[in-house]
């Protein structure tokens, strides 16, 4: 299993708008092969701060997700890009296991 936290930072005041697209995006992937967990957090600090922490199969159903062609009533990755006052920071991470994941989730 992999996983990624990507944290985002909306333009002022509009980071509760970023967080609603992003859990239209979830919903999107709820049941998607290979998503295992899609969690939208919200910086109680900074609201305009949005995290999102991944965990898939493996890499190529991330990248299957990532070019799977968007819904018609689906947000688009320019909607959320739209939102953003500065590119998305990306970390990649090796799960190792926990509480949420499917049994067998442990490397």
């Amino acid at each position: 299993m992999i996983g990624r936290l990507m944290t985002m930072t909306a333009h002022p005041g509009r980071g509760g708008e970023l967080a609603a697209v992003l859990l239209r995006v979830a919903d999107r992937l709820g049941g998607f092969p290979g998503c295992e967990i899609y969690l939208i957090s919200q910086d109680r600090a900074d609201p305009d701060t949005v995290h999102v922490t991944e965990v898939w199969q493996d890499d190529a159903s991330a990248q299957a997700a990532l070019t799977a062609p968007p819904l018609a009533e689906g947000p688009a990755p320019a909607d959320v890009l739209a939102l953003l006052s500065a590119p998305p920071h990306r970390t990649d991470l090796t799960v190792l296991g926990g509480v949420g994941l499917p049994a067998g989730g442990r490397l």
